[in-house]
């Protein structure tokens, strides 16, 4: 383990949290107006690419032996494996938010269901999990490279932040919808954790990840920012489940 490297890899993985949080630095000269669509999207479209280009940059020029997982080596086999239990989830999310959605009171253009329900997501999947498994999840796993199970403690820690991570964008919602939040997301980062590490392919938690986020679809046809009980009913159990799930897959090889 090379200690330079690892300081850069931390240092690098900071930065692109607090981009990714704050909208810096495009929320202070990106103000786009097409359409109905909301402009703050733009910004953070914007700032995703900023951040793709520095993190490329970065690695490039300074860690060059760091492997993140962007190849073709283990997408098939992976998919084989995880595939269906990804688009499984897809599918009752998008249910979940359709039905505790209803009725619809908005009629969206078709540019905005396309930039916030769809392109916007493909940017939040690459983004995320890129500094949260291809950075994080490696980070500490080097950290703890002594212990017999530091992956499975590198997918817990890092899920748990990843989890802790999505309380800003539910703050001033009810109690129950931010804890629901914060834990549904832990049991996500769980799955999409042990998929990478499974299979050392980033691609494929990248592609699940979007699959899951584009069930929230229903939300450009409705004026509700929240989640309805309906909907965190349905969606709690069902990512306590995957965590569950990806917890036996990492313990099952002694990871």
């Amino acid at each position: 383990m090379k200690k330079r490297e690892l300081i850069l890899i931390s240092i690098l993985t900071v930065i692109i949290a607090i981009m990714d949080i704050t909208g810096i630095p495009s929320a202070f000269f990106i103000n786009i107006h097409i359409a109905d669509i909301e402009p703050f999207y733009f910004t953070l479209m914007v700032n995703f690419l900023i951040i793709g280009i520095i993190a490329f940059l970065f690695i490039k020029c300074l860690c060059p032996e760091w492997r993140l997982g962007f190849t073709a080596n283990g997408l098939t086999d992976g998919f084989k494996r995880y595939g269906i239990i990804g688009v499984i989830t897809a599918v009752i999310g998008f249910v979940a938010f359709y039905v505790g959605l209803k009725p619809f009171d908005r009629q969206p253009s078709v540019a905005k269901v396309l930039v916030e329900g769809v392109i916007y997501y493909i940017g939040v999947a690459i983004i995320e999990e890129l500094y949260v498994r291809g950075l994080l999840l490696n980070i500490i796993e080097r950290i703890f490279y002594k212990k017999k199970n530091s992956v499975l403690i590198a997918v817990v820690l890092s899920s748990a932040i990843f989890g802790v991570g999505h309380i800003f964008g539910t703050l001033g919602q009810p109690l129950l919808t931010i804890i629901s939040k914060v834990i549904w997301t832990i049991g996500m980062g769980m799955f999409f954790g042990m998929i990478y590490k499974k299979t050392d392919n980033l691609w494929l938690p990248i592609i699940i990840h979007f699959l899951i986020n584009v069930c929230a679809l229903p939300y450009c046809f409705s004026s509700v920012s929240g989640y309805a009980d309906f909907t965190l009913y349905i969606i709690m159990p069902v990512y306590i489940l995957l965590g569950t799930y990806s917890l036996i897959e990492l313990k099952r090889n002694g990871e």
